[in-house]
């Protein structure tokens, strides 16, 4: 497995993610999005597995701030992400292709068999 959480440190539901990785003794790299968001490939690849409106928050700041709920193309929808990292649901659990968002232990589990 090559796991990537990407979160923020004071995140509840981050911290959760990599606790659940660390007891199992599963390697895993920690991306804080506040300093470093996801790359436009890392985000194409993680929109293929789960799909774009999965990975915005519409209950955050930035998403009311930027007006996102009037955006509705998927392309300046994807631009926005990548310039405002607030805007994730979090955490972003990758492993290679699959992705999950949020916690997610069942389908981490299923990645381990």
């Amino acid at each position: 497995m090559n796991i990537q959480i990407y979160g923020y440190k004071k995140c509840f539901d981050t911290k959760k993610a990599e606790r659940y990785f660390k007891e199992r003794r599963i390697k895993y790299q920690f991306v804080d999005l506040a300093l470093k968001g996801l790359s436009k490939g890392e985000l194409q690849s993680v929109v293929t597995a789960i799909g774009l409106n999965e990975l915005i928050n519409s209950q955050s700041k930035d998403y009311k701030k930027l007006n996102m709920d009037r955006i509705i193309s998927s392309h300046v929808r994807q631009e926005m992400l990548l310039n405002n990292p607030g805007l994730y649901k979090t955490p972003i659990v990758r492993n290679g292709k699959k992705a999950t968002v949020g916690y997610n232990q069942e389908v981490w589990k299923s990645w381990e068999e």
